[in-house]
C-alpha cells in the first residue's frame, strides 16, 4: 500500500470538505442549498460582457494556446501595475508583478518560499481566516498563528492581540481585507496600527485584497501598501471576485520593496513560477482588458450584495440560538450559533444541518479551531427568494433541535 505524507494527510479544506456529505444526500433525491463556496456564478451574476467578447476575439484570432511567459503577459503585467499604482500611490514596474493561476497559486507560492520548516517560521494570520492560509503554512512546515479579530468589533483587527504574538520567529503578518470569511472591512486607522508594527518590529506584509473592489458599507479602506513608504508589503488580487470569473482562475502578486529586502525572494517565487511554466495564455490576455474596460458591474455587483447582505444579517439574528455581525465587503457572512449540549461542536452542527435540511454552510472552526470555533460562514451570494428559504429551514431545525 501506497502511504500518503502525514502532511497530505492533515489537510483539511472546510469550504470543500462539506460538499462529500452534501452530495451523498442530494443523490437520495434531498434539495440541496450550497452556500458553502464564493462563486457569484453561480448564481444569478455573469462575467461582464466586455470580458467575454474579449475571450471569444482572442480565441478566433488564434495562436493563443502556446505557453506564455512564466512571470506572466507583459500587457497584463503592465496593466496590472497601472492599476496598483494608482489604487497604491506606488511605483510598480512590470518586473514587480507575477501573474499566477488564481490567488490560490500565489498563496501557495509565497508560503513555500517563505517558511524554513527546521527553524519553526512563523506566519501570523488574523483570525478567522481563510483556510488555506493555516493549512498551507503547515503543510510546508511553517506555524500558523492567528491574532485575534474582534466579534464584538465587527470583526476587526485587535491590534494588541496582533503585537503580543509577534516572536523572533514571525516571518510575516498576513492581512485579508476585505475579509474572508468574516465580510469585516477594515479601517484605515487599524491598517495604519499593523502598519507600524510591522515597521517597528521589520516584518513582512502581506495583503489579500481579492474583495477590493467589493465594498458595499460607506467605510473608506485604502489598500495597505499605499499606508507606507517604508515596509515591505507583498500584495495578493485577481479578477476572479471583482470581474466574475472565478472559473478563469487568474489572479497577481506584486512586491512593494522600498528598503530592498525582497529580491532574492522574488527571484524564488520566479523559479517556482518557470516550475509550472505558465499561467493560462488566452485567459491572460483577456484579463488585460479588465482595469480599462467598462467598470458599472462594479456598481451593481455592491447593491446587490448590499441588499442581501441587509437580508441576510436580519434574517439569521431571526433565529433562535444564531447571532450574526452585519457584511460590510466580500460574499460571506459569519454566524455564531448557540451549540448547547445539542452538538459537541461545529462541525458537528453543521453535518447535522446538512442531513437534516440540505442546507451546506463550512463550519466555523474550519476558519480558525481558536477563533473560529461556534460559527459558520455562509455566503450573501443567493438571490433573496433563495436565502429566505434555506434560512426558514435553518430556522425550523434549531426550533426543533
Amino acid at each position: 500500500m501506497l502511504i500518503p505524507s502525514q502532511r497530505s494527510r492533515d489537510i483539511e479544506y472546510a469550504i470543500r470538505d462539506v460538499v462529500i456529505p452534501a452530495k451523498e444526500i442530494e443523490k437520495k433525491g434531498k434539495k440541496v442549498y450550497y452556500f458553502n463556496i464564493g462563486d457569484p456564478n453561480k448564481f444569478d451574476f455573469d462575467t461582464p460582457d466586455f470580458l467575454k467578447k474579449e475571450m471569444i476575439k482572442i480565441m478566433k484570432e488564434g495562436k493563443s494556446g502556446y505557453y506564455g511567459d512564466s512571470q506572466g503577459d507583459e500587457e497584463l503585467r503592465e496593466a496590472i501595475a497601472k492599476r496598483e499604482n494608482k489604487k497604491n500611490k506606488l511605483d510598480l514596474r512590470i518586473d514587480d508583478i507575477v501573474v499566477t493561476q488564481g490567488i490560490s497559486e500565489g498563496i501557495n507560492f509565497l508560503l513555500g518560499t517563505l517558511i524554513e520548516p527546521e527553524k519553526g517560521d512563523e506566519i501570523l494570520i488574523g483570525g478567522p481566516s481563510y483556510p488555506i492560509y493555516i493549512q498551507l503554512s503547515r503543510f510546508f512546515g511553517g506555524v500558523p498563528v492567528t491574532y485575534r479579530l474582534d466579534e464584538e468589533n465587527k470583526w476587526g483587527s485587535d491590534i494588541e492581540d496582533l503585537e503580543s504574538k509577534i516572536t523572533e520567529r514571525t516571518k510575516a503578518i498576513v492581512v485579508i481585507n476585505p475579509n474572508n470569511p468574516t465580510g469585516a472591512v477594515f479601517s484605515e486607522n487599524s491598517l495604519k496600527r499593523i502598519v507600524r508594527i510591522a515597521e517597528e518590529r521589520e516584518i513582512v506584509l502581506i495583503t489579500d485584497e481579492i474583495y477590493d473592489q467589493l465594498i458595499f458599507s460607506s467605510k473608506d479602506s485604502p489598500g495597505l501598501a499605499s499606508l507606507t513608504k517604508n515596509v515591505s508589503v507583498i500584495g495578493l488580487n485577481g479578477f476572479s471576485k471583482s470581474y466574475l470569473v472565478p472559473g478563469w482562475r487568474m489572479g497577481y502578486m506584486y512586491f512593494h520593496d522600498p528598503r530592498g529586502i525582497l529580491v532574492d525572494f522574488k527571484q524564488s517565487i520566479l523559479k517556482e513560477a518557470r516550475l509550472r511554466l505558465s499561467p493560462s495564455t488566452p485567459i491572460m490576455k483577456a484579463c488585460k482588458v479588465a482595469y480599462s474596460g467598462p467598470q458599472n458591474h462594479i456598481k451593481e455587483t455592491n447593491k446587490k450584495l448590499k441588499r442581501r447582505a441587509d437580508f441576510a444579517y436580519k434574517r439569521l439574528n431571526e433565529i433562535d440560538g444564531i447571532t450574526t455581525q452585519k457584511p460590510e465587503g466580500a460574499f460571506y457572512i459569519f454566524p455564531k450559533v448557540d451549540l448547547g449540549d445539542r452538538w459537541k461542536n461545529d462541525k458537528e452542527f453543521c453535518l447535522d444541518l446538512i442531513k437534516n435540511t440540505g442546507v451546506v454552510f463550512p463550519y466555523g472552526s474550519g476558519f480558525d479551531e481558536k477563533y473560529g470555533k461556534d460559527h459558520f460562514r455562509s455566503v450573501i451570494l443567493p438571490p433573496i427568494e433563495m436565502m429566505e428559504e434555506a434560512f426558514g429551514k435553518v430556522d425550523d431545525f434549531m426550533e426543533k433541535s
